[in-house]
């Protein structure tokens, strides 16, 4: 019999669907699940697993697969290389498999391109078919007790269930858009994961654009909209005093080391706090220095032929915004001085991020699928969800199964959670040993 205090907490009469639960579901299934249905294929193979995707054809970053783009980020972080180095599944085999290995080995190219990991990434995805459904968008997440076992319900926008005795949640991060255009709605306005899709669906060339963000994104899209739109005035638009060189040191890139997710992890929030601060320009609004060469090179010869159409403004935030028939008013205040100036755009385009999990402003309480069962769930003095070594929350109480956030956790597992490859396949060997410990499969 449930109890209200059951009824808050996500749970469900245990009539549920015919189908029997499997051990592992995962919500999502972009490269941190990816890597984690790997894991288990590997080296839990007797485990019952099974992954949602709400798109129904994932292309990953397909938003920002520019020409040139490339991955920031060493070949060899891939899906599973520094866990299983023998994997089929890594970048290096995937070349071979292609007759792309000698060829690419001869690139003169610190990292891959964008493009060619995209591919990459849904050659892997594409050998787990049978274990995925595309076009699942999970919607709500209970708890039943079958047979005096608890275990979960998630329920898609279709109406389907699927229930499972533990869950993984990959969904990726919330897309930050900020004040003041979280309340337009405008198809003139997109957030980076959108870009390529909104210019390619451009009736006619925008002769003016607005790019929001001090990002190694921004500097990517502004050059490539300077080459997809040479005649249009582009403004990119920085709340810092300029563009910032990202921090390439091997002495802060050893923040992408296992040793630092632990060292992180033990420290106060007062400490994260103030490692954040340092670790923040290795991967967060700085840039490579080859783009950002490419871009200060391109707006002097603008400037020699008396002809600038790129511009840089920095010291400056969006302080309004107004959407009408052909673009978009803004007032741009100079933080220091606090002179206002307005412009109007035809396009706007927000390099502004993610959202990590916190209690902060640019950040949000929880992954917004776990709506229905978060009260199961602790979070600390500080707001921030308490989340274990393994990546597996802690619950309130007994009666709650595993649930593991793969992907999600920089707040508290450090800079290597902040998106990139760079410990992907060491989180899901660490979640697969939570797995473990908590007897699934």
């Amino acid at each position: 019999m449930l109890t209200r205090d059951d009824e808050r907490r996500g749970a469900v009469k245990a009539t549920g669907p015919a189908q029997e639960p499997v051990d592992v579901l995962g919500i999502g299934f972009g490269p941190a699940n990816l890597s984690l249905a790997i894991a288990l294929q590997e080296d839990l193979p007797q485990a019952d697993a099974f992954f949602l995707e709400a798109a129904r054809n994932p292309v990953w970053q397909g938003g920002l697969l520019l020409d040139g783009s490339n991955m920031q980020n060493h070949p060899n972080r891939d899906l599973v290389t520094l866990r299983n180095p023998r994997s089929h599944y890594s970048f290096v085999n995937y070349l071979f498999e292609q007759g792309r290995l000698i060829q690419h080995l001869n690139l003169p190219l610190e990292f891959p391109l964008r493009k060619e990991y995209a591919q990459y990434i849904d050659w892997a995805t594409r050998q787990f078919r049978s274990q995925v459904a595309g076009g699942a968008r999970a919607t709500d997440i209970a708890v039943a007790e079958v047979d005096g076992t608890p275990e979960y319900v998630v329920t898609c926008a279709d109406g389907s269930q699927h229930r499972a005795r533990s869950l993984v949640v990959g969904t990726g991060r919330t897309p930050f858009v900020p004040a003041p255009f979280d309340s337009l709605d405008t198809p003139r306005v997109c957030h980076l994961t959108q870009y390529l899709h909104t210019v390619r669906a451009l009736e006619e060339a925008p002769r003016s654009i607005a790019v929001v963000g001090g990002s190694q994104s921004a500097v990517e899209i502004v050059l490539d909209l300077a080459h997809r739109f040479p005649q249009a005035k582009i403004v990119n638009y920085v709340r810092k005093f300029g563009l910032r060189l990202k921090d390439t040191s091997p002495f802060s890139e050893e923040g992408f080391f296992p040793a630092f997710t632990d060292y992180y992890y033990r420290a106060d929030r007062a400490s994260k706090n103030e490692l954040d601060a340092y670790m923040r320009p290795t991967n967060y609004s700085s840039t490579d220095a080859d783009v950002l060469h490419h871009l200060y090179a391109l707006m002097y010869e603008q400037r020699l032929d008396g002809d600038q159409r790129i511009f840089v403004r920095g010291n400056s935030e969006v302080r309004t915004a107004e959407a009408d028939d052909t673009g978009v008013r803004l007032e741009v205040e100079e933080v220091h001085t606090k002179d206002v100036s307005s412009e109007h755009v035809d396009l706007v385009i927000l390099a502004t991020g993610f959202r990590d999990l916190g209690p902060g402003p640019r950040q949000e309480a929880y992954p917004a699928v776990l709506a229905g069962v978060i009260d199961r769930f602790q979070f600390d003095d500080d707001g921030y969800l308490v989340v274990e070594p393994d990546y597996q929350l802690r619950p309130r109480s007994d009666g709650t199964p595993p649930l593991f956030l793969n992907g999600l956790c920089e707040s508290s597992h450090g800079i290597g959670d902040a998106g990139s490859f760079s410990l992907l396949s060491l989180r899901a060997a660490t979640i697969l040993d939570g797995l473990r410990k908590q007897g699934i499969a």
